[in-house]
């Protein structure tokens, strides 16, 4: 399997990645940061390091999803290093809680610029290349780290602006999914039924680790969606839980974050 991955240098996307490793995959990391971030841990080269550790082969591209060259060049590197590509996650994704008193346009354009355009940049470039490993009897995936599409009022009056980005994601995939599905491409969305702890929920008043699922639920989610055929599921927008649900997992207390924890928190955007 030949994978790209944006925002891959920690957290969810790394778990990912690293999941997908230790079954032999070749995975290129999107990432902005290539030099050690002076609060937040790991680097494009970190991450490619432990790829290689966990038994697959790691890629470190710097690249920021907003610039349409650096976008075509990380595929071109990534294509050229790997003999082709077959899966592309855009994990990638800027967030901020903020009512739209408090949310500053120069943030407003950084959400919607790396959430939905970026999915957008990163998909509509590497498609060339989905579409040749379907051709070549592969299993060509595209997976979106995003809701399931809501128009739900609660979700739309508190945070506006992340809401509009992260649904921009969600709605990307459901028109990708339809548009892809002549060529055999497997589009689907993958969201977390728990809040997952990574460095991005340090930034959220209220939430703590015991709060928390690590972002292995994740890793373990994504590998199992990314095995099923690509010609026949296409157009979901899955719940890790009940992904893992569905091969007969039903005990999820490993996955919290502080172990024995009974606070665990439902993420945004499901109902209760």
């Amino acid at each position: 399997m030949r994978v790209l991955i944006t925002g891959g240098s920690r957290g969810i996307g790394l778990a990912i990645a690293t999941k997908l490793a230790e079954q032999g995959a070749s995975v290129a990391i999107l990432a902005k940061t290539a030099t050690p971030h002076p609060t937040l841990p790991g680097t494009i080269h970190t991450a490619a390091a432990e790829i290689d550790a966990a038994g697959g082969r790691g890629l470190p591209i710097q690249c920021d999803i907003r610039d349409e060259d650096q976008v075509a060049s990380a595929v071109e590197q990534t294509v050229e290093a790997f003999g082709g590509l077959d899966v592309v996650i855009n994990n990638a994704s800027a967030i901020s809680l903020t009512p739209t008193p408090m949310t500053t346009m120069k943030r407003f354009d950084l959400m919607v610029g790396v959430n939905a355009r970026g999915t957008f940049l990163v998909t509509k470039t590497a498609l060339p290349h989905l579409v040749k490993s379907a051709k070549q009897g592969h299993n060509p995936h595209v997976l979106t780290l995003c809701p399931p599409p809501s128009l739900d009022p609660r979700w739309w009056s508190t945070h506006l602006a992340y809401t509009y980005a992260k649904m921009g994601m969600s709605l990307v995939t459901l028109g990708h999914a339809e548009e892809f599905r002549r060529h055999g491409i497997g589009v689907n969305g993958l969201w977390p039924k728990t809040v997952i702890w990574t460095d991005a929920m340090r930034m959220v008043p209220g939430v703590e680790p015991k709060h928390c699922r690590g972002p292995q639920i994740m890793a373990d989610a994504a590998a199992l969606l990314l095995a099923r055929e690509a010609e026949t599921y296409t157009g979901n927008f899955a719940i890790d839980e009940d992904i893992l649900r569905e091969e007969g997992i039903e005990d999820f207390s490993g996955y919290s974050e502080v172990p024995g924890s009974t606070e665990i928190m439902p993420d945004l955007y499901l109902d209760a």
